[in-house]
């Protein structure tokens, strides 16, 4: 049982945490950062809403899942979707990185696009590396999540 003022925090702290997670991983192929500290912040923030109140409301109230309490086939079923992110984004880590062999160049080559006339920010460039943070992004916070599932249910 967490305190009225742990839930507050939680409250307050998360939006700010995935909204740094966000930035740090969208500057990641130009800047340090990345994939890598966007995923661990994003798990942090899955963590502490866990911790804050518990497995049940983190997969009903904010991954919108069925919760069927007292079986083990739920927990199951919650390390089986996270082992799914993970390999997903084990997949476009592999994906961008034969990308560039599509076209002739070596594993892992590159490229960019530069596109303008995009609201707000006028011109924009998308680098394949942001490919690449996606795929650390989406390893990072299903081991995390499945760490974080396999421990909690021990």
């Amino acid at each position: 049982m967490t305190t009225t003022i742990m839930r507050t925090t939680a409250r307050v702290t998360v939006p700010v945490v995935l909204v740094v997670a966000i930035s740090l991983f969208l500057q990641g192929h130009n800047l340090p950062g990345g994939g890598f500290i966007g995923g661990v912040l994003t798990a942090a923030a899955f963590v502490l809403i866990y911790v804050a109140y518990d497995l049940d409301y983190l997969e009903s109230g904010v991954l919108g899942r069925e919760v069927e309490h007292g079986t083990s086939v739920f927990e199951q079923r919650t390390v089986t979707a996270y082992r799914r992110i993970l390999l997903a984004g084990l997949v476009v880590v592999l994906a961008s990185g034969f990308g560039g062999m599509l076209i002739g160049d070596p594993f892992l080559t590159q490229g960019y696009v530069h596109l303008e006339g995009v609201p707000i920010y006028r011109e924009v460039e998308l680098a394949s590396a942001l490919l690449f943070d996606l795929g650390v992004y989406l390893v990072v916070v299903g081991s995390v999540l499945t760490i974080v599932s396999v421990v909690s249910a021990e």
